[in-house]
């Protein structure tokens, strides 16, 4: 799949860059001056790392990216979900929900633009970079919640064509109710610490990438809380998403091995298929790198281990944005009504315009001798849009 290459090629190129912008690949560690109690100390790799292109030119240019990209394509799908949907289904509650994460996402990726292309120096404040890193992380789990009830959806309208709408679209909003309080109430802890830490060398103010150690002989005391956010979050939210992922699809590739034909009951079967194999791919090339180097990186920060491979953690956080942008062009591909939808957005088509046009063209008879629609009045008109 082209997807999934240009993901491995990307995760990649991130994993060369890492190696060679931080050399022995050590830990954003800094500890507090003895003389001067406000400046952070740290040592020549990272230093070396906060200056160079990895960090300064590779990942704005990354963010700059899902910054065009994923903002007017997420706008899009959820201006078609809400607006140009009439029918509402379980997944197109899902997927708009899901474009409203990716979209609180992108909207704060021109202050990380400005941050790295500034030398890595957050001029913002303390209590902007705890919003942003916030919104960062908690979006992120959002999309991962909202990913795997989309899967467990493709299950269900397979394996339960029959099943009442009306009860399942309750259903649908009220776990998106949940999710969206779940995931904002479990990021509180990250506004319980300051992210921020101002350096001496080189002079610039951090956010989100030095952690002070204020005792060097017990540095779990200075991790101790995001420590334990990242590991519930990495084993809960992220893992167990991950389980129910793999379990729906194979559940629906029985449930499809059961009654494949050639009807279009059959057709949008293996349309769910499509979606949820490109869904399952984009999850794990996205989210996979970035979550497991969260676990490692605070694993070993607790224990006050340098060679942690923090560079490379910062690459892996740039391949998980890009889900922010690939999944409208999920269901653009997937979808054919949300297809249909944006070429009549685009095209400045308003709704009662698209249904004239719907029920014109279906009162027409197909004609295979002209290869045209044929109207009872005898007028011929061309099939193509």
């Amino acid at each position: 799949m082209d997807l999934t290459r240009l993901s491995s090629l990307l995760l990649v190129f991130c994993c060369f860059s890492a190696s060679n912008a931080a050399g022995k690949q050590r830990g954003f560690f800094g500890y507090v001056d003895p003389i001067d109690s406000e400046k952070v100390i740290v040592d020549k790799a990272t230093s070396d790392t906060l200056k160079s292109s990895l960090t300064t030119v590779f990942l704005p240019i990354v963010y700059i990216i899902v910054f065009l990209v994923g903002f007017p394509a997420n706008a899009m799908a959820i201006w078609v979900f809400l607006f140009r949907t009439k029918k509402k289904h379980p997944s197109s509650i899902y997927m708009a929900n899901l474009a409203l994460a990716d979209l609180l996402f992108v909207i704060w990726t021109p202050l990380k633009i400005s941050y790295h292309l500034n030398g890595n120096d957050w001029i913002y404040g303390e209590p902007l970079c705890k919003v942003m890193v916030s919104f960062f992380y908690g979006n992120m789990y959002c999309s991962v919640l909202f990913i795997a009830c989309l899967s467990v959806q493709r299950y269900w309208v397979v394996a339960h064509p029959l099943s009442q709408q009306r009860k399942n679209n309750k259903v649908a909003v009220g776990v998106c109710v949940a999710i969206w309080a779940f995931v904002w109430l479990t990021s509180t802890p990250l506004y319980l610490y300051d992210h921020t830490a101002k350096l001496k060398d080189p002079n610039v103010t951090t956010c989100h990438d030095v952690t002070v150690i204020q005792d060097v002989l017990d540095p779990f005391a200075s991790v101790q809380l995001p420590y334990f956010y990242f590991i519930f979050m990495g084993l809960v939210v992220f893992l167990v998403p991950c389980v129910v992922i793999a379990v729906a699809y194979v559940l629906l590739l029985r449930a499809l091995g059961k009654g494949i034909d050639d009807s279009a009951a059959g057709k949008n079967r293996q349309k769910a298929v499509v979606l949820i194999v490109i869904v399952l791919v984009t999850f794990l090339v996205c989210f996979l790198p970035s979550n497991i180097m969260l676990v490692v990186h605070y694993s070993l920060l607790k224990d006050g281990v340098v060679n942690n491979g923090y560079a490379f953690y910062v690459a892996t956080l740039c391949l998980a944005s890009l889900n922010s942008c690939l999944d409208p062009f999920i269901y653009y591909f997937v979808s054919e009504d949300f297809r249909n939808h944006v070429k009549n957005t685009l095209l400045c088509r308003s709704s009662r315009t698209v249904e004239r046009m719907r029920v014109s063209f279906n009162s027409m008879k197909y004609s295979r001798q002209s290869k045209s629609y044929v109207t009872d009045s005898g007028n011929t008109q061309s099939s193509s849009c």
